[in-house]
Order: C-alpha cells, then sequence, then structure tokens
C-alpha cells in the first residue's frame, strides 16, 4: 500500500501534528508490512502559488498547451501524478488564524486540476477522480472548536479540507490546550491514532 504523506506545520521541531503524523504512521506500519510512504514537506518544497498563466495554462485543452503553458504546470502535473499513485492519503497541519497554513493551500490548489483530479460530465457535474483513495487529516489547533463549544462557527479549516477531498475525509483533531489537559489530550489523540491505524484505510 503506497500512502502520500503530507507535512505542513511550519515548525520543524514540537510540531504536534507532524509528531502525531509520525506516530499514525508508525502504528499503521505496524498493521501493513508492505507499506510505502511518499512523504512531501511542503514548507520546505512549496507549491507555486497560482498565476494568471497557470490559471490560462490549465483550462487550456491539454492538446492545445504550448511549450511555455507545459513548463508553468509541469510542477503540479508531478503533485497530481504522485497524488493520483497513492493508495491512501494523511495531511498533517495545524490550524492558523481558523483556516489551513498557506502552503498547505498552494498544494491544495495545485492539485486541483480539471482533467487531472476531476473532471466534468456531459451534464455539467464535476467528478472527483481521487474515489479510490481514503484520506486522513491530523490537525492542530489551539482552541476547542468542536461542535457545541464558543468558537464553533470560527472553524473555516474541517470545511475546506471536507470540500477539497469530499466524503473520503477522517480526522484526528489535537487541541493544544495547555498545563495538564495538554498531556490529557496528546494521549487521547494517539490512542485514536492507533485505532485509526488498525482499521485503515479500511
Amino acid at each position: 500500500m503506497k500512502i502520500m504523506h503530507v507535512d505542513a506545520s511550519a515548525k520543524r521541531e514540537r510540531s504536534n501534528c507532524r509528531a502525531l503524523s509520525r506516530y499514525f504512521l508508525e502504528r499503521l506500519r505496524e498493521e501493513r508490512v508492505d507499506l510505502e510512504v511518499d512523504y512531501l514537506d511542503v514548507t520546505v518544497d512549496t507549491p507555486p502559488h497560482v498565476t494568471e498563466a497557470f490559471a490560462i495554462a490549465t483550462y487550456t485543452p491539454a492538446h492545445e498547451r504550448t511549450a511555455a503553458m507545459k513548463a508553468t504546470l509541469a510542477a503540479s502535473d508531478a503533485l497530481c501524478e504522485r497524488l493520483l499513485a497513492a493508495d491512501a492519503l494523511v495531511f498533517a497541519m495545524p490550524m492558523y488564524n481558523w483556516s489551513m497554513p498557506s502552503a498547505f493551500k498552494a498544494y491544495v490548489d495545485s492539485v486541483t486540476r480539471t482533467g487531472l483530479t476531476y473532471v466534468h460530465s456531459e451534464d455539467g457535474h464535476t467528478i472527483g477522480q481521487l474515489v479510490r483513495q481514503k484520506a486522513l487529516f491530523i490537525t492542530s489547533r489551539g482552541a476547542d472548536l468542536r461542535a457545541g463549544s464558543p468558537y464553533e462557527s470560527m472553524d473555516a479549516l474541517t470545511p475546506a479540507l471536507k470540500a477539497a477531498l469530499g466524503s473520503s475525509v477522517s480526522r484526528v483533531r489535537l487541541s493544544s490546550m495547555r498545563s495538564r489537559c495538554s498531556l490529557r489530550t496528546a494521549r487521547r489523540a494517539r490512542a485514536h491514532s492507533s485505532g485509526r491505524a488498525r482499521n485503515w484505510p479500511r
């Protein structure tokens, strides 16, 4: 089984979501001896932001693209190829200002490609091409944004991730609460990760 593992925390050390994604993959490796991981750190290899040239090239039919257009799309093509080659997806990131890190947004923009990761049906509906892949998002945030909490309406991250990947998304959330709660929260998150690894991506 091939996993596409993407880290998006600006912190190299002492990152909760990086630590939890490593822990999850360690547990998954115990369950799946055939595990192969394609790793990408988007804070190191950050995809280019969308430009006018990129937008024009994207919506130009492949057989009509110029050499310059193909060069503009080369990095995006490579990322889409890696994504489509994976059997399952693991994305780890913190919440920054209620949403996703900008480096991960650049990644989403790069892999949301008409004709590659989604196509249009004859009646105009959008059909995603990642239907066989399960996606797991491991996120950390500095407040409790669960349903019923005072900050529930400020969670712009979860809806955006669901919109990007659709119904195949599952989540492990780690609220970065201080003092004694942080240890309890971390233990719960690790236990949740272990449970996911035993049954994932089935």
